[in-house]
């Protein structure tokens, strides 16, 4: 399994005399699939402490700029607080850490209807930032032809050829529109209503340069599915709201239920991969399923 920081394994004077923080106290942060976080809390403030166990100090420098370019873009998502000599990544646990002003708001297991037009238009919005974020690398949403090699060796049969039939199907149908910076993963955890119900958007590993509709069909997956179908009125709301700031085509709205379903195909592979070979955990070993029976019933899609 990966090995991931536990609260034991962080040095919190280290923390505090690396960014100055007066009688700080620490609990876990639940949540992450790849990353482990901390609140670190203050006299007076509230901080989030990242770990990031699944990345090297290159990387870990490439999602600090994103998340602080885009902060200072405009869009909502958490500031990135440096710490007393400067550095905006540190150290814990051996592993490259970054500090986070706290978002005080909900995080839902299911985002609520009223806010998935929110969702949309600050989607949108990202779509329509400046291209030209540093270090920003391309297509990380969609599989590799390295990727797609290992479905050929993956022990479970019947889901490699399920996996195969399905993105032969939907060849060539990403990548004809220009890129923009694209989320990746806007699923509900990464997003929190604060208290004037606005959204804020958080988790940046994903982010790319990519096909903004790709991006959208990911968030459908995201936000409108209901157990093992996407419900059609979250679907529309989730739409409507992303039309409203970035327009879309007919073509485009006959196009996104094939990116949805390719989004759903990229989501099984890693959890598949994630959790049989790279990771293997026997607890999460079938946690591709959902995603199978999310494509299988994914015919009836109208945007």
């Amino acid at each position: 399994m990966a090995d991931y920081t536990t609260i034991d394994d962080v040095d919190l004077a280290r923390v505090s005399t690396d960014y100055g923080l007066h009688n700080p106290s620490i609990r876990v942060l639940p949540g992450g699939a790849a990353n482990s976080s901390f609140t670190v809390g203050t006299d007076t403030d509230t901080y989030v402490l990242t770990v990031l166990d699944n990345h090297d100090p290159v990387t870990a420098h490439r999602l600090v700029q994103v998340t602080t370019a885009l902060f200072e873009h405009g869009l909502p998502t958490a500031e990135i607080v440096p710490a007393r000599d400067g550095r905006t990544v540190t150290e814990a646990n051996a592993r490259p850490a970054v500090l986070k002003r706290w978002i005080e708001g909900t995080v839902h297991d299911s985002l609520p209807v009223p806010l998935l037009g929110d969702a949309g238009a600050t989607l949108a919005s990202l779509h329509r930032a400046p291209v030209d974020l540093p270090s920003l690398p391309r297509h990380t949403r969609r599989l590799s032809e390295q990727q797609e090699a290992e479905i050929s060796r993956f022990t479970d049969h019947e889901f490699a050829d399920w996996l195969r039939t399905r993105l032969d199907r939907l060849r060539g149908d990403h990548g004809t529109r220009p890129d923009t910076i694209t989320h990746g993963d806007l699923f509900a955890d990464n997003l929190i209503e604060r208290p004037d119900h606005t959204l804020a958007v958080i988790d940046w590993e994903t982010a790319s340069l990519d096909d903004p509709l790709l991006d959208l069909g990911m968030a459908v997956v995201g936000l409108a599915r209901l157990d093992d179908h996407i419900d059609i009125e979250r679907t529309e709301r989730l739409v409507e709201g992303y039309h409203a700031v970035l327009p879309l085509t007919e073509d485009d709205r006959a196009i996104l239920p094939r990116l949805a379903e390719y989004a759903a195909l990229v989501i099984a592979f890693h959890r598949y991969y994630r959790h049989n070979v790279r990771f293997p955990n026997p607890a999460r070993a079938q946690s591709h399923r959902p995603m199978m029976r999310l494509v299988d019933n994914m015919r009836a899609i109208r945007v």
